[in-house]
């Protein structure tokens, strides 16, 4: 097999340092008065109409203030400053006009993506027929109130040649490196790519081969269809999901870039980790892969070895180009869901056809300690899972990789076929003891969240492209970008996080919300966005901007932190709210049965002929003895009780009034800082403001002076000035000593042709000798006639210079 790796490579194109910092040449151009206008209103995005039904995200954010938008008729990218929440928190302005920065060579294919790397200092330029980066800053040149920028074709010899075989399927910047790019293309290959050195050769290069050798299985198990990079908890860093068209998962680990920059705690934490529960483990099959685990660190990151625990003043580490010799990573998959049952002896496999269609997109979101999985189907299904267990890295050990090297022995690059191993078929269990699943080379399981199915409108013949993205603010709300609009998706149930914060609530199904819907009705296939992009401020508030096939620009504002935000976290604040008075232990002041009062009637029921009877007879007596019995247990023994509660609870009163005083001491004390503080305040604003008119009528009287009014020289006024200096100091003095002297001679010739030469020989000379010298003076007088002139001239303009300086 050919592994794209030659001995004799070309020269490396190393780009200037020069293309990835600003450059100040466009700095002494002058810049045209800035207008803040509302996003949707900006005029780069009136000329975006197309009838293209492609699915295009022409928008990207650097994450700051900068908005990129590519324009597909002028070929050009527009780089757009942006103001969040200004000047109320709803608004997004914008200003116009933008920056137009044009690529200097002529693009030969169309742009579908573009998507900028993690400093913000080179974008990507994709289509179906080209690929090509862009430096957003270095030696420009201005044409047009334009920017030419430096671009650079990306593996056009592999993947745009001439037969045009192999497509590229996804294309991604790596999370933890500015210069290096990942893509999966269509003969099942992964290839990383360093931008920073030899763009047209790569890096690192894996065959993938999911099927095992002696078994076969369906071609849609072949088909690779989208992947992603891992996020920042334990050895997801350091993996590649990849997602196939029957939707099955598999997982590269470890893959690093070489140059990578990590932290030191996340290194130093999974370098315990296996210390801990691999070397110590009684299982020797754990122990090999915990000792392969180690020695690739400490081959990667030598500083393991040579600092402390705690690290001493390093905080990141960069990882070295030192993969294994004699071993080549397992392609460790397909990810199985978890099986709940003791005793089942049934695999647990993804269950492929709960979905409609075929799978088209991935995501990975880490959320706290969860690593959740995302898989759009064409259908219009979403198949939500987490990793039941964590990543671990495997190799394969016999199965040398091929590398190529420069002349000092360094590795320049590396290739490997990556291959399923026999064993990692094995059924998981959740309640499996960690001993029996730690270290033993097993796929992570899945455990099944949710399929959530967004009801699209079915329109005949057609699949639906979806494509996901995760909130910048909270990473459990995911927004699905389709043909029919925009929908968000919010996770409720998180099983690592649910343990960690101690809430024991019920698995809950995920909420969908529809963001945006493009749909007019089901007879008519709705055009896809051709971009979107989500916002967001470091106040916690955030837009989703999108820009749809006529060329609108959609600016909608999100309410994050009340209504989306999951329920298990405001459940938690209301807990811990509600729970705060309990846990003082304060008593009742006075019971709800005191409060209530007596419950009894005060007068019974009483015969029809009880007014006839006297009060001092028998019957009368004993009415009121009952009375008075009924009073007395009724009310006095009421008036007992609360004047006990009342004599018990003094104490306690007493104590709640001192801390009410306390409190209003305090307080009072706090204000009076804050009345202080307030005055100070007001003299310092008094001060600062009649410094500030001080300063006014400084630069008033600046103003003011004659010297402020005049416009200085520009570069060109400047250099005839001082040509003219240097021509009045030198050349002015020997033209006048020239026509001088030619004055002279011109009298003394004169003079001479009168006197001395005789008629007679001035009459045999003929009218030859005669001629020349009349020509010769005729010759003189014109010089000297040209001489003053210029004189005059150079005078004239010696007084113009030196009346305007």
């Amino acid at each position: 097999m050919r592994f794209g790796f030659n001995s004799s490579s070309p020269e490396p194109n190393i780009p200037d340092r020069s293309a990835l910092t600003p450059s100040s040449s466009s700095s002494s151009a002058p810049k045209e008065e800035l207008q803040w206008l509302p996003l949707r209103h900006h005029p780069a995005f009136s000329a975006a109409a197309t009838n293209d039904q492609m699915p295009r995200n022409l928008m990207a954010w650097d994450g700051a203030s900068r908005l990129y938008f590519w324009d597909s008729h002028k070929q050009c990218l527009h780089r757009i400053s942006v103001r969040l929440g200004e000047p109320d928190p709803a608004s997004v302005l914008a200003a116009s006009p933008s920056k137009v920065l044009q690529p200097d060579e002529q693009l030969g294919f169309v742009v579908n993506k573009i998507s900028i790397n993690r400093n913000g200092l080179a974008l990507l330029l994709a289509g179906t027929d080209g690929l090509c980066m862009m430096y957003l800053y270095g030696r420009t040149s201005t044409k047009d109130n334009t920017l030419t920028c430096r671009t650079a074709s990306i593996g056009s010899e592999i993947y745009f040649n001439t037969n045009n075989i192999i497509r590229t399927l996804q294309i991604l910047w790596h999370p933890y490196s500015d210069t290096h790019l990942g893509i999966l293309s269509s003969d099942s290959v992964f290839r990383l790519f360093d931008l920073s050195a030899a763009i047209k050769q790569l890096e690192q290069e894996y065959f993938l081969e999911p099927v095992t050798r002696g078994r076969s299985k369906n071609a849609a198990s072949i088909c690779p269809v989208d992947f992603s990079f891992g996020g920042d908890h334990l050895w997801d860093r350091f993996s590649v999901f990849i997602l196939y068209s029957d939707g099955s998962l598999y997982v590269l680990c470890p893959v690093v870039p070489f140059g990578s920059v990590y932290k030191w705690e996340s290194i130093s934490e999974i370098y315990i980790d296996a210390h801990t529960f691999g070397l110590k483990s009684t299982n020797s099959k754990a122990v090999t892969n915990s000792n392969l685990a180690i020695s690739w660190l400490e081959a990667t990151f030598p500083e393991l070895t040579h600092q402390p625990a705690e690290g001493g003043n390093i905080a990141a580490l960069k990882a070295q180009a030192h993969p294994s010799l004699d071993a080549s990573i397992s392609l460790q998959g397909p990810l199985r869901r978890v099986c709940q049952v003791q005793g089942k002896e049934e695999e647990a496999e993804l269950q492929a056809a709960e979905c409609e269609g075929r799978a088209v997109s991935f995501l990975y979101s880490n959320v706290s300690k969860d690593s959740v999985l995302v898989t759009a189907w064409s259908g219009g299904q979403l198949q939500i899972d987490a990793l039941a267990d964590e990543i671990q890295p495997v190799w394969s050990l016999g199965s040398r990789p091929h590398f190529r090297v420069d002349p000092f022995d360094s590795i320049l690059g590396v290739a490997m076929i990556c291959e399923p191993r026999p064993n990692d078929l094995s059924i998981v269990k959740l309640d499996q003891p960690p001993d029996e699943t730690v270290w033993l080379g097993h796929p992570p399981p899945l455990l099944r969240l949710a399929i959530v199915d967004l009801a699209l409108p079915g329109i005949r013949e057609s699949n639906y492209h979806l494509s996901m993205f995760v909130d910048p603010l909270i990473p459990e709300q995911i927004y699905v970008v389709h043909n029919g609009g925009i929908d968000s998706v919010v996770l409720h149930f998180l099983p690592f996080t649910r343990q960690i914060s101690g809430n024991d609530e019920t698995m809950r199904t995920p909420s969908v919300y529809s963001v945006l819907s493009t749909c007019q009705g089901e007879s008519s296939s709705p055009p896809p966005l051709c971009g979107f992009v989500p916002l967001a401020d470091s106040f916690g508030r955030s837009w989703i901007v999108g820009l749809t096939s006529f060329g609108e620009c959609i600016v909608l504002e999100l309410e994050t932190w009340n209504s989306l935000l999951p329920v298990h976290v405001l459940k938690e604040k209301n807990s811990t709210s509600l729970e705060g008075p309990k846990a003082v232990g304060t008593p009742t002041i006075i019971s709800r049965e005191l409060l209530g009062g007596p419950k009894i009637v005060l007068v019974p029921p009483s015969s029809p002929n009880l007014r006839s009877v006297a009060a001092d007879s028998i019957d009368g007596r004993q009415t009121l003895h009952q009375y008075f019995k009924l009073f007395h247990e009724n009310y006095v023994e009421y008036a007992h009780k609360v004047y006990f509660e009342l004599e018990r609870h003094g104490p306690h009163l007493k104590k709640i009034i001192d801390d009410q005083h306390s409190r209003l001491h305090e307080a009072q004390q706090k204000l009076s800082k804050v009345e202080q503080k307030q005055e100070i305040l007001e003299d310092r604003i008094d001060r600062a403001i009649q410094f500030h008119s001080v300063l006014e009528e400084r630069l008033q009287s600046f103003r003011n002076l004659p010297g402020v009014h005049k416009k200085p020289l520009s570069k060109a006024e400047r250099e005839f000035k001082s040509q003219l200096d240097r021509f009045s100091q030198l050349e002015l003095d020997a033209l006048r000593s020239s026509i001088g002297a030619l004055n002279a001679r011109l009298k003394r010739y004169t003079s001479s042709l009168q006197s001395n030469v005789p008629k007679q020989q001035r009459q045999i000379s003929g009218r030859r000798k005669n001629y020349v010298q009349d020509d010769e003076i005729s010759h003189l007088r014109s010089s000297v006639e040209k001489l003053s002139l210029l004189n005059t001239e150079n005078t004239k303009k010696v007084k113009v210079v030196e009346s305007a300086l």
